[in-house]
């Protein structure tokens, strides 16, 4: 039997995606799952699991060789060494519109920029959310978003293209093309954003854009410095009315 690897970090997509197979009627049996070894939530709840495992992509590049013949990269962690994209078809299902704002936090920085924000499948190469596109479904980010309602507008546009094109994903049959190189945004460019500077002056515009893109549910992102030292977190509720 053809084996196909899913790797993800993930555990909503990845109850997701098992919940695809058996929509799609896709045997289960046909995939192995497996998560980063320095995921430790994932870690924990599937301690002794036999279904899914921790696995290092860099330290099994010879046996990921040897075992799959697709491996789909979803939310996954790991950089995918050259030796792998270039034996094995890899994909991943990235939670950005590529070629825009392509790595870290895509919504964050669609919220700062205004680039286009969406969700992407495309073919791995040795690059960062980079190669062909197979398929993308642009996502609306509204004035009342924060990272946090735009991140699972795109988990929902990232379903709805596994479900239209996972089987022809699986039978190798589909078209891709090539995008533009677009722009990165690395884990350096997230962190540079999160202390507010106090005096630093913008629009009112720029300030709320600013703190709805670093409101991520329960995460700390945004933060400044006060007068006597203490670091003080920020974040923003917005409500349509």
């Amino acid at each position: 039997m053809s084996m196909h690897l899913l790797l993800t970090d993930n555990t909503l997509l990845l109850h997701r995606f098992i919940q695809l197979l058996e929509e799609l009627h896709i045997p289960l049996n046909t995939f192995h799952f497996a998560f980063s070894p320095a995921n430790k939530e994932m870690q924990e709840k599937y301690a002794g699991s036999t279904w899914i495992k921790p696995l290092s992509v860099k330290n099994s590049v010879d046996n990921l060789i040897q075992d799959y013949i697709l491996i789909i990269s979803l939310h996954s962690k790991q950089i995918f060494p050259a030796a792998l994209v270039q034996k094995v078809r890899c994909v991943n299902v990235h939670p950005g519109l590529n070629p825009h704002n392509r790595g870290w936090f895509p919504q964050v920085f669609s919220i700062l920029n205004q680039l286009p924000c969406g969700a992407t499948i495309h073919e791995m190469d040795e690059q960062l959310d980079h190669g062909p596109i197979i398929a993308q479904q642009p996502v609306d980010i509204e004035s009342w978003d924060t990272s946090f309602t735009a991140y699972h507008k795109i988990l929902d546009a990232e379903i709805q293209l596994l479900r239209h094109n996972l089987r022809n994903i699986l039978n190798n049959e589909y078209n891709t093309f090539k995008p533009d190189e677009g722009n990165v945004n690395l884990k350096k460019d997230f962190d540079a954003l999160c202390e507010i500077k106090l005096d630093a002056t913008a629009t009112w515009r720029e300030h709320l854009n600013h703190l709805r893109a670093l409101t991520h549910g329960n995460y700390q992102n945004a933060y400044f410095m006060d007068d006597a030292g203490n670091k003080v977190m920020v974040s923003v509720t917005l409500n349509k009315v």
